[in-house]
């Protein structure tokens, strides 16, 4: 058993930040029993990937995450290995192909390490799917239950974006680790203090003009609603450009920040994820910390790299005096190349890795929110040319 296990939840809250629990609890009015796709908030992000071992050990050492499930040969499952990580409130699946004739080992020769499934806790499954397949959603498999001497699960998935799912899961009967043809795996590495808390938002890049078409599909097919919208010189720089927009579900404990490819001078980030991703998919999952300065420093001495920020961003005066005092000296920010933005609801600290595979694809971004509900507008333009010095490192600018 590891320390977590042992807190109650009132001290697991009470490791929470105030805006951390916001982004816990939901920020709206929400009245489910009128949502046509009520959606309680994420159950799991389930990779794809090369190595589910190495990963494993990478998101643990890395990252901060306690192993507390497996399934595998040993557990009967022949067809690949699977890792269960858990941090605060989300849960990493890690998996990679055993048999050479597994559907991960094909999937991962298209798309490299990669998000295969964001799945959604869900207090209805069959409700979902039925408004779903009303709208024409392609469904993937029909609510079923699955059972083990902990239990009973009722999943169904739907298709979203490229080869990207949507499982909808209902665990309420469910005393398990994980789902039924798992075990409980734990660590011999020691348990340190959680680096985040939550998972923010996952953003999601798609193809040149499909943006608007995905925004339906989540407005009409799944009930969530238009949040922001990021156009023209919001979102570029002199040399490329993309557009985006976020869908959130109505308690909006899930967002979905969606982007495509806009016309530039050269190729874009979302250009570069497209052809080395093979496709549309999830392209950075922004994760929650209350504590930022430590994630950032435990990272880094862990071998995470992060995107460069140039001084020049910190010495700007207008800089200086648009976001006004935030909780931690500049010159701390500075010192670990942490963006900072403010808004009419408060200001939010944040940070991107560097691609964490070997294809230029998905990344993570780190985020501390002090009342702001937005998503780095002030930023945007900082980032997108840190991404493009190292895009052009690599030759693919």
């Amino acid at each position: 058993m590891s320390v977590n296990d042992t807190l109650t939840n009132e001290e697991r809250l009470a490791e929470l930040d105030l805006d951390t629990l916001k982004q816990l609890v939901g920020l709206v009015e929400y009245d489910s029993g009128g949502d046509p796709f009520p959606v309680t908030g994420w159950d799991a992000i389930v990779w794809a990937v090369g190595n589910a071992t190495q990963t494993s050990h990478f998101f643990q050492s890395a990252f901060g995450m306690e192993l507390i499930a497996y399934s595998g040969p040993e557990t009967g499952n022949r067809d690949h290995m699977s890792y269960v990580l858990k941090s605060g409130a989300i849960r990493f699946v890690v998996q990679g192909g055993v048999d050479p004739d597994s559907p991960l080992i094909a999937h991962h020769a298209r798309h490299g390490d990669g998000i295969t499934d964001i799945a959604l806790a869900v207090p209805d499954v069959d409700k979902c799917v039925a408004h779903a397949r009303a709208q024409g959603a392609k469904i993937l498999e029909e609510p079923h239950d699955v059972t083990d001497e902990h239990g009973t699960v009722r999943i169904a998935a739907i298709a979203t974006y490229g080869d990207t799912r949507h499982t909808l899961v209902n665990r309420d009967r469910y005393t398990g680790p994980y789902l039924p043809g798992y075990v409980t795996r734990t660590s011999s590495r020691p348990a340190k203090k959680r680096i985040f808390q939550a998972l923010d938002h996952i953003v999601g890049n798609v193809e040149l003009g499909a943006m608007d078409e995905w925004v339906d599909f989540y407005n009409r097919v799944m009930g969530f609603t238009n949040m922001a919208e990021f156009i023209g010189d919001d979102i570029a720089t002199d040399y490329s450009a993309l557009m985006s927009k976020v869908v959130a579900s109505g308690n909006h404990r899930v967002k979905f920040p969606l982007n495509e490819p806009a016309l530039g001078k050269k190729k874009s980030q979302i250009d570069e994820y497209l052809e080395f991703y093979r496709g549309p998919g999830a392209q950075h999952l922004a994760l929650a910390t209350n504590d930022i300065l430590r994630a950032v420093d435990e990272m880094v001495a862990a071998g995470v790299e992060f995107l460069n920020t140039p001084d020049s961003y910190y010495e700007d005066a207008e800089l200086r005096e648009r976001i006004g005092n935030v909780r931690v000296p500049i010159e701390e920010l500075q010192k670990r190349g942490i963006l900072v933005d403010r808004d009419e609801d408060g200001y939010l600290l944040q940070i991107f890795t560097k691609p964490t595979g070997d294809r230029p694809t998905v990344f993570f971004e780190m985020i501390e929110r002090h009342g702001s509900l937005g998503f780095g507008k002030g930023n945007f333009k900082a980032l997108f040319e840190a991404i493009e010095r190292e895009q052009a490192k690599r030759g693919n600018f």
